[in-house]
């Protein structure tokens, strides 16, 4: 049975895109879960047979807001596995749309009157087109072949264009094309949320702005709302307008940004290209931006956008801060306070209601007030339900985590929690979520190091990607899996620093098949990131290099050879320096 996908919204320009040494937006797919880089975008996943050794056992299709209770600060690491990004227009994906009524011509001009009336800001909406150069991870001297992709984006005030984060991802080049235009004109990228899959964009070119209205945001909508999402989707070069309402509002899993937020899921077709287009309400304003889809057999026209408050605090971030600084976590695993027994256990009172925290990320702030099995009963004043969700509008509830997403990067707010019995109130101040496998390398480079043939590199998300496809999350390492799913950094630079592979050599004889192996330690001193053993290595004046790897494996080379052997095993392999410049500082 296939697997529900979730699919990104750009969609190839040209058919060089398809090149298996480059991933094109029409090969993205968010396979297991875990939000990879939009290059590697489109190509359906499905879930194979259950398999043995390494990596975990792969689900069975199910519900994806079924979390089982996990905390949403680290549910967003693993999303569902049919979560795709509308990231590429597969072939054979061409939806036929009704045609407009025959007949009558006053009937089709009422038609056409009442469309633009819905839509007064249509020619706000622009066309994105962007060619990415993405970073070869498995051999990080190097960069893959350029690719192009097409995209949605529209203009606000400002002198400012929003589209998709995934969109403009790796990024060397951006032009916009105005409705109606025959010029596109060079973008320049002022700012990039990957945690919300939001890019703002701007053009220097005054001509661009001419004779455009900007688009008006809108008020967040109800269930049953008319939305008219408009973009650039594959199936033709024009302009595109599908309808529907608003089915479900709730926090959803962003497949891009590897975190969950509030979003909104529409019935309204949203295919390969849509992404970045604006959803419009009944009475034209916007509502939300176009960014993936549910993809499966027996689903049709389930798409997500993301919401106002979503959007607004992307925007206001950028204008605070001058820069993207991104969504602050509360920084705790919780547990569902649902068993009574469990809220007994725990001291709690029969009208009391709280989750408990399991775990606390070393590197938050909270880290610091609050403790292991205490109970939060209420964020900001809100009280906190036994399932973790508080009140969001007439009959609705949300997720808590909405709350804190609502905050800022360095914004404080009130927890009060349950602890022995004892009812405790914390200010506690917010900050962004440090990530020991992170989602993303935010636009640089990956950094890599190398003595004696052996590569050494930090893992990420894109580097699992590239080292073991779109089922990583099946593929990889258990030990690996382990710190990515469930891992905690002790420190802010802490990172898994990996032997990646063994460029053979006659210095590294019967060393050759180590590949992907974490490093423990360098001369008895612990690792705690790439950028400390590379200083480790190169200080080193010792007879050996002694590395402790995982599984009590060592490596051990001499010194003075190892060093002096660097240097051919460089040229034989047209690598241009042994460490990365992020290293040499």
């Amino acid at each position: 049975m296939a697997g529900l996908k979730r699919k990104r919204g750009r969609k190839p320009k040209n058919s060089i895109a398809q090149n298996a040494n480059t991933t094109t937006s029409t090969a993205a797919v968010y396979d297991g879960g875990i939000p990879p880089n939009p290059t590697s975008e489109a190509t359906s996943q499905e879930p194979p047979t259950l398999r043995r050794g390494r990596g975990r056992p792969k689900k069975q299709v199910e519900d994806p807001k079924n979390d089982g209770g996990a905390s949403p600060e680290r549910r967003g690491s693993r999303l569902p596995d049919h979560a795709h990004i509308n990231g590429g227009g597969g072939e054979g994906e061409f939806l036929a749309f009704a045609a407009a009524p025959t007949g009558d011509p006053r009937h089709a001009a009422e038609v056409v009157h009442s469309a633009a009336k819905a839509v007064p800001s249509m020619d706000a909406v622009v066309k994105v087109f962007c060619v990415h150069t993405e970073p070869n991870f498995s051999l990080p001297w190097q960069r893959k072949r350029q690719y192009s992709s097409s995209s949605s984006g529209f203009i606000i005030g400002g002198r400012r264009v929003l589209t998709n984060a995934h969109s403009v991802e790796h990024h060397t080049q951006v032009k916009l094309k105005k409705r109606g235009s025959d010029t596109k004109y060079l973008a320049t990228v002022l700012a990039i949320g990957n945690e919300c899959d939001i890019a703002m964009l701007t053009v220097s070119d005054d001509e661009f702005w001419e004779g455009v209205t900007p688009v008006e945001f809108g008020d967040l909508p109800a269930l049953q709302d008319a939305v008219t999402v408009v973009g650039y989707p594959i199936g033709g070069d024009t302009i595109s307008v599908t309808s529907g309402v608003v089915s479900r509002l709730e926090i959803l899993s962003y497949v891009h940004g590897s975190t969950e937020l509030l979003g909104l899921q529409i019935d309204a077709a949203i295919n390969s290209g849509n992404s970045g287009g604006p959803a419009f309400s009944d009475k034209g304003k916007c509502v939300g931006i176009a960014f993936q889809s549910l993809k499966y057999e027996d689903v049709e026209n389930i798409g997500y956008v993301i919401p106002t408050p979503v959007i607004m605090h992307f925007i206001q971030d950028y204008q605070k801060n001058g820069a993207y600084t991104g969504f602050p976590v509360l920084g705790v695993e919780w547990q569902k306070m649902e068993n009574p027994d469990l809220r007994m256990a725990m001291g709690m009172t029969s009208n009391q209601k709280g989750v408990r925290i399991r775990r606390i990320e070393p590197t938050a702030p909270e880290s610091h007030v609050l403790k292991p099995s205490d109970v939060i009963i209420s964020f900001d004043g809100v009280n906190i339900a036994n399932d973790g969700t508080v009140p969001f509008r007439h009959g609705e509830r949300i997720g808590f985590s909405y709350l804190v997403s609502q905050k800022y990067t360095g914004d404080s707010a009130a927890v009060k929690v349950l602890r022995n019995s004892v009812m405790f109130e914390f200010s506690i101040k917010l900050a962004t979520h440090k990530r020991l496998i992170p989602a993303h390398i935010r636009e640089k480079p990956p950094s890599y190091y190398i003595v004696g043939g052996f590569v050494f590199t930090a893992v990420s998300v894109p580097y699992l990607r590239s080292e073991y496809g779109k089922e990583y999350e099946f593929e990889a390492p258990v030990k690996l899996l382990d710190k990515h799913l469930h891992g905690m950094a002790q420190s802010v630079d802490e990172q898994v620093v990996l032997v990646s592979q063994v460029l053979v050599a006659d210095i590294n004889i019967g060393y050759e098949e180590i590949v992907n192996t974490q490093v423990m330690a360098f001369n008895g001193k612990p690792v705690k990131n790439l950028k400390i053993l590379a200083a480790m290595v190169e200080a080193c004046d010792e007879e050996f290099l002694k590395f402790d790897l995982e599984y009590d494996q060592i490596v051990v080379l001499q010194t003075k050879s190892a060093k002096a052997a660097t240097a051919d095993i460089l040229a034989m392999h047209c690598i241009p320096s042994p460490m990365s410049d992020d290293l040499k500082t």
